[in-house]
This record gives C-alpha cells, structure tokens and sequence, in this order.
C-alpha cells in the first residue's frame, strides 16, 4: 500500500454514497492488517474535505478502524480542496466558505448518517453493528447529535473543538443527550468563543443529568481547531493528546 509524505501507510478508496439529498462523496480508510474491523464516521471541519481530512482518517483506520469520511458540503456542488492558511489569511474566512458551510448542519448531518451506516452494514470488512464517531469544530457538534439520534448504533462519540454545543437552537446538540447510550468525550480549546466556560459547564451538566458515560476536557493553552495539521493555529502537543484520547475512547467501546 503506498505511504503519504509523512510515512503514514494509506490504504483509501473514493466513493460516492446516494443520500436522502443527493449523491455524497466520500473515503473509506482500512486498517494496514488484513481481515474486518469496527466502523468509525468521520465528520469534517468547515473548512471542507482536503488531504488533511483524508490522513486524519487513514491515522484513525491504522489503528485498527474501517474508517468512513463523508464529504457533508455535498449539497453545495462540486469544489476545489481548500487551503486553510489562506482562507485565514483573506480576513473574511465566511466570504469564502459561507455558501458550503451553510449547506448543511446538524439535522441534516444526521440524516445523511442513515445512509452512512446503511453503507457500512453493506461492507463484509465491518465488524458488528456498533460504531464510532468522532468530528472536528463544526463535525464535533454533528457527532454529538449522531449519538443520540441513532443510539442503538453509537456505541462512542468524540467532539474534538466542537462549538455552539449548548445553543438556543432546535440544532443545537445538547438537545439529543437524553438518548445518547454511548461513551461520549469532549475536548474543547482553551481558547474558543464558540466554546466558552459557561457552555463547557452546561454541556457538562446536562450529559450528567441524562447519565451519560462522559468525560470533558479542555486542553491548555489551544485554540479552535488545534487538531488540524494545516491550520495556523495547530498544536502539536494538543494534537497528539486528542489522539491518545480517541484511541482510548474507542477501544474500551467497540469490540474488537
């Protein structure tokens, strides 16, 4: 299988999966071992699908996960992958990923799933009907709500500088916890206006009083999207966290 700059072994197909809205175009990444595994969906960032995305979820699938990246711009057309650092740097970051970003939300997100998991049922590399989920900025809201619109599915669910988690708004995540039955974990940036203190503190109250298996954090020193390799603001040390944590959210949830 060939390898990325990095040396991280890729093994990626490109498909497109027929939703309830149109044709959604997606990666699949396999684990580098042969034989089935457990599914994992991963829910992008606003700023659309590009390599990043594609290596994160191929990172994920080595460790042991058939890993499923959709694109959810897809109501929005075709587009080109694009460049995080200078769609910063124009100073208007919304003039430019406003009419993709405003394509889709939580709801929809949600509905698109049921073809996501009706595809990775189809798959023979899959392991159970089980699954996890993990998303990034506005993609940790949607795998929030994904626990709990499907929580016979969703056995964890990760929110990586997820915002806007506790908002007044029928797409507003919390408002699906009292049906989550998964493990979920949390990590929000120590600097981000889309995730302050006070809803880190609600969100936190709210997963406890529906008796959620939960644990939320926030990571020192982080700013949003801390994750993302191709982000300006990308924190190595944060980074690295949020895998080790990933990886221990998952494997105490999914058998094997």
């Amino acid at each position: 299988m060939p390898a990325d700059e990095s040396g991280l072994v890729m093994s990626v197909e490109q498909l497109s999966i027929r939703t309830a809205d149109g044709q959604c175009p997606a990666y699949v990444c396999t684990p580098d071992a042969a034989g089935s595994a457990p599914a994992v969906i991963f829910y992008m960032d606003g700023l659309g699908m590009r390599p990043t995305i594609v290596t994160m979820a191929q990172r994920l699938a080595n460790l042991g996960y058939v890993v499923l990246a959709p694109d959810l711009f897809y109501r929005a057309g075709p587009y080109d992958p694009l460049n995080p650092r200078e769609v910063f740097a124009s100073g208007n970051p919304m003039a430019i990923i406003g009419e993709l970003f405003s394509s889709t939300d939580t709801a929809k997100a949600a509905a698109d799933t049921a073809a996501f998991l009706a595809y990775l049922d189809s798959r023979d590399d899959v392991t159970g009907t089980r699954i996890g989920t993990t998303g990034y900025c506005m993609g940790g809201g949607i795998s929030l709500t994904v626990a709990g619109v499907y929580p016979d599915r969703v056995a964890a669910a990760a929110s990586f500088h997820g915002g806007n988690l506790v908002i007044d708004s029928e797409l507003s995540p919390h408002r699906h916890a009292d049906r989550i039955t998964g493990r979920v974990y949390v990590a929000g940036a120590d600097h981000d206006r889309g995730y302050p203190p006070e809803m880190a503190a609600e969100l936190e109250q709210i997963l406890t009083a529906a008796d959620v298996p939960h644990r939320c954090e926030i990571y020192p020193d982080a700013l949003h999207g801390f994750t993302m390799t191709d982000f300006p603001v990308y924190d190595e040390a944060a980074a690295e966290r949020h895998w080790r944590e990933l990886e221990s959210l998952l494997a105490a949830s999914l058998p094997r």
